[in-house]
């Protein structure tokens, strides 16, 4: 009994490390440190301060955005409050009744800041005014207007950026929570399912994929992060895609692939990572974007195919039921790609397909035996 509850244990921290160390998350992001990076590298990120200033989570930005106006407006009342001092403005200065002050009604430091911020956001409202008497009074409301446009014009730039960003336009694309594996037109594949939400089409689309796994070469080196192409497909090709509606795209198991030595019941034993790439250019803004998600092997169903959700109503539209994108039903599958290649009679070995445990199956009066994702 002490002996099963270890191995449970063993077992849900073997989990729990594989999905902790997954390079790419399913949301697409990369979960990746850089260490031991030189500090002069760090004024690269200066240099380049306009993708740094994009890439500042929203907190950050609009801290920028109120700091630098305020900043702005505070050192610029300084510099009126100066000029009203040299000019003798101020009321504690006592200035004699026939006196011309550089700016009307500027007679503290609060005035001084009250008219900064007028004149830089061109409120103008009036009671205080600069006079033409003094040359250095001229220069510094130019001055002050100049930086203040390019503060607003740097600003406006950052968050319109931001706005548009591509990867905003990726996050209404979406993937299936699982793959599968099981036959299509007399070949062994592993599919995927995606979405695009948005009605707008996603021109020039390719789909690609990349095996990440760790391998030891014939002279002992280990290579962390080997990477293996995938190629995807659907029946019309893998390039140029027609994203008008969800796609199922599929990888062909043959001997040139790194799944043929892959078997049912070693799947979930395995350790890799499959990760997988949308490329494409969203159709209303021309911004090209890329998404990103990955499957681990206790995300790959072995005998199970999608359900079907586009359908056609009398009126002859198409009508696309989101409710079955990620619902599989279980299929006759062999139980290796080397069996179903090479031994008639191993196609139809099982009808129940590898389930998931972490997926509870479900059952529907219009397709049963589903299981549910």
């Amino acid at each position: 009994m002490v002996f099963g509850i270890r191995k449970r244990i063993h077992d849900h921290l073997v989990e729990r490390r594989i999905r902790r160390t997954r390079l790419v998350t399913k949301y697409g992001h990369c979960n990746i440190e850089f260490g031991n990076v030189k500090y002069g590298n760090h004024f690269a990120f200066l240099v380049d301060f306009w993708t740094t200033f994009v890439e500042f989570r929203w907190r950050f930005v609009l801290f920028f955005f109120i700091a630098s106006f305020t900043l702005s407006w505070f050192i610029f009342g300084l510099l009126w409050f100066w000029i009203a001092r040299n000019n003798g403005d101020l009321r504690w200065q006592n200035p004699s009744k026939g006196h011309i002050p550089c700016v009307d009604n500027v007679y503290n430091l609060i005035t001084a800041f009250l008219f900064s911020l007028e004149t830089q956001t061109s409120i103008g409202y009036g009671g205080r005014a600069i006079t033409p008497f003094c040359s250095g009074a001229v220069t510094l409301i130019i001055i002050q207007y100049l930086i203040g446009n390019i503060i607003n014009c740097f600003m406006c730039g950052v968050i319109l950026a931001k706005i548009s960003i591509p990867k905003k336009r990726a996050k209404t694309i979406t993937f299936s929570e699982m793959a599968v594996i099981c036959p299509k037109k007399d070949f062994l594949c592993l599919m995927i399912r995606v979405a695009n939400l948005r009605k707008t089409l996603m021109i020039g689309s390719q789909i690609y994929g990349k095996l990440l796994r760790t391998t030891i070469k014939p002279d002992g080196e280990t290579i962390i992060m080997d990477q293996v192409n995938i190629e995807f497909m659907v029946d019309a090709g893998k390039d140029n895609l027609f994203f008008v509606c969800p796609l199922t795209l599929y990888h062909v198991i043959d001997n040139t692939s790194p799944f043929f030595e892959v078997a049912v019941d070693t799947l979930h034993k395995q350790e890799f990572e499959l990760v997988v790439f949308l490329d494409g250019t969203a159709e209303s803004t021309n911004s090209a974007c890329q998404v990103r998600t990955s499957f681990i092997p206790l995300e790959i169903m072995w005998g199970y195919n999608f359900l079907p959700i586009i359908s056609r109503n009398k009126e002859g539209k198409y009508r696309v039921n989101f409710s079955n994108f990620s619902k599989v039903v279980p299929v006759a599958t062999a139980h290796c790609a080397y069996c179903f290649h090479n031994m008639k009679g191993h196609h139809l070995h099982s009808t129940d397909g590898i389930d998931n445990g972490e997926f509870e199956v479900i059952d529907n009066l219009e397709q049963p035996n589903m299981t549910k994702m």
